[in-house]
């Protein structure tokens, strides 16, 4: 098995459970003991690193025994970019990951990032978790990433050193961006200067002056501490940021397919915890960012945002299946 059909391991519970209680998952028990290295950017108390201490902790009950976990965390391994990298080579057995950072193999997640297209969690839960999903994931496969599950990382919003609310006021700025095209093409839209900088070294850049702002989710934020070095965020929410729950196919393909099963039910299951830890940890790092002297704004002149977005919905629809495809996605 080569990919996870996210729909088809719901209605696969049951028989999940009939795996746990027959005699091949007794015999796997006395297998040997396997390491698994899993890469997390982000400490402890992170929903990043919690949702593999929740998933390894899920293995060891239905599979005693059968794997070590070495769950690396602050970023120990390196950023988004090349902790994939080392997932392909198999050095690195599980992370977490943006689409944004994997659309450099499978340029069609890029759909996913689109500005302005996601209502909310719900809609983009609706898309992923359907046919589109699905395409995805088998996509993700062939460039050797085994998706567990679609996550949802919260809205991205405006970071920066001063005040900005008005599309007009980033003209001139320098903005730290993850290093892919459409990032670079959406803030280029409102005459900044996009600069591609990885997440793990985005703290320097800013408190150097490298870039004036950036964007990110509200729980990596606080995670980060940025807002020691842009204490002003503007909620424009203008990405969805979407991400998965993957595995390196040289990992997963040695697997029996009674362990893909298990394993399979666990990540979905992780999946959604994830994505409820996250709404959790959201409202505690807005406590501690406004605490250590952040301030959040609401954006003004929305339509003007949403005018730079289609922009960039224009220049990446021949990538993402056509624009009929991303109007259905945001009328959905």
């Amino acid at each position: 098995m080569t990919s996870l059909n996210r729909r088809s391991l719901m209605k696969t519970g049951a028989a999940a459970v009939a795996v746990l209680a027959a005699p091949a998952y007794l015999r796997t028990a006395s297998a040997a003991t396997r390491d698994v290295v899993i890469a997390s950017l982000l400490s402890e108390d992170k929903p990043e690193t919690k949702v593999w201490r929740f998933f390894a902790a899920e293995v060891e009950q239905r599979l005693p025994g059968r794997f070590r976990f070495r769950i690396v965390t602050n970023g120990a391994l390196g950023g988004e970019k090349q902790v994939a990298e080392n997932i392909r080579l198999g050095a690195v057995q599980a992370s977490l990951s943006t689409v944004s950072a994997l659309s450099a193999w499978t340029p069609q997640l890029q759909l996913l990032d689109l500005p302005f297209l996601f209502r909310d969690a719900a809609h983009l839960r609706d898309v992923v978790t359907g046919p589109i999903g699905d395409d995805l994931s088998a996509r993700l496969a062939e460039e050797q990433f085994i998706v567990g599950g679609f996550i949802d990382y919260g809205a991205r919003n405006l970071l920066a050193k001063a005040p900005i609310t008005r599309p007009g006021q980033m003209e001139g700025k320098t903005i730290r961006v993850i290093n892919t095209p459409l990032h670079t093409r959406l803030w280029s839209a409102y005459g900044a200067t996009p600069v591609g900088i990885p997440i793990t070294e985005t703290y320097n850049a800013l408190a150097t002056g490298v870039a004036d702002a950036m964007d990110l989710t509200k729980s990596a934020y606080a995670g980060f501490k940025l807002y020691e070095v842009v204490p002003y965020m503007t909620e424009t929410r203008h990405i969805r940021a979407a991400g998965v729950l993957y595995f390196s196919a040289g990992f997963w393909n040695s697997l029996d397919p009674e362990t893909q099963t298990v394993l399979g039910a666990i990540s979905a299951e992780a999946a959604l915890y994830f994505n409820r830890l996250i709404v959790e940890d959201e409202a505690q790092s807005v406590a501690l960012a406004k605490a250590n002297g952040a301030t959040f704004l609401e954006p003004e002149e929305m339509e003007a945002w949403r005018a730079g977005a289609r922009g960039v919905w224009s220049d990446f629809a021949p990538i993402v299946g056509g624009m009929e495809m991303i109007e259905a996605v945001a009328q959905g």
